[in-house]
């Protein structure tokens, strides 16, 4: 199955996509993850360009559309979803690939819940299906901030696999987690 990463931060150590990759790294053999880079080039929204938009948004569009579903890592900026975030979802508001498209939601600082809230309503007014049990706070201490420290902490690489077999059960279509929950906190 074909999951599509997401994260919602363009700095260069950004532990949001650091998330993205180390859960590529970890996931089972039916997932195949890869994270896109590419919500950098899209432009900002304008709906005068939904008739024609640019190739930046076509590319964006036809990768959500391929993906079975999204894992999406961002931040929270001033109590709020990042604007690179809120950009791409923007671009996606009227596009039907993203109706009823699961979403598994990896909140990297569990304390800052605005923007994971923010997101979750932005995501059911666009129709998608964010699965619960995939989705919730990362336990990450303040040590683990980048790709090596993430695989070497058994909490976080716990975590990362629990929220993956359960995507992965939900896409099987075990729409219960049964009875096993992620190891990390549900927001």
């Amino acid at each position: 199955m074909n999951i599509v990463a997401v994260s919602g931060s363009l700095r260069a150590a950004s532990i949001n996509s650091a998330v993205c990759r180390v859960a590529a790294r970890l996931a089972p053999p039916a997932l195949r993850i890869s994270v896109f880079e590419g919500l950098r080039d899209l432009p900002l929204f304008n709906p005068d360009l939904e008739a024609q938009p640019p190739e930046s948004v076509r590319h964006w569009r036809a990768t959500v559309a391929a993906a079975d579903a999204l894992l999406i890592a961002s931040p929270e900026y001033a109590h709020g979803i990042s604007g690179v975030m809120k950009n791409a979802l923007d671009w996606l508001v009227s596009f039907e690939g993203t109706v009823g498209k699961p979403v598994a939601l990896v909140n990297a600082a569990p304390r800052a819940h605005h923007a994971d809230d923010a997101l979750r309503e932005v995501l059911r007014t666009m129709s998608a299906d964010i699965v619960v049990q995939a989705s919730g706070g990362l336990p990450l201490p303040g040590h683990c901030t980048s790709e090596e420290a993430m695989l070497r902490s058994p909490e976080v690489r716990r975590a990362l696999e629990d929220l993956l077999a359960a995507l992965l059960r939900h896409l099987q279509g075990d729409g219960g987690n049964g009875g096993v929950g992620p190891s990390f906190p549900l927001a």
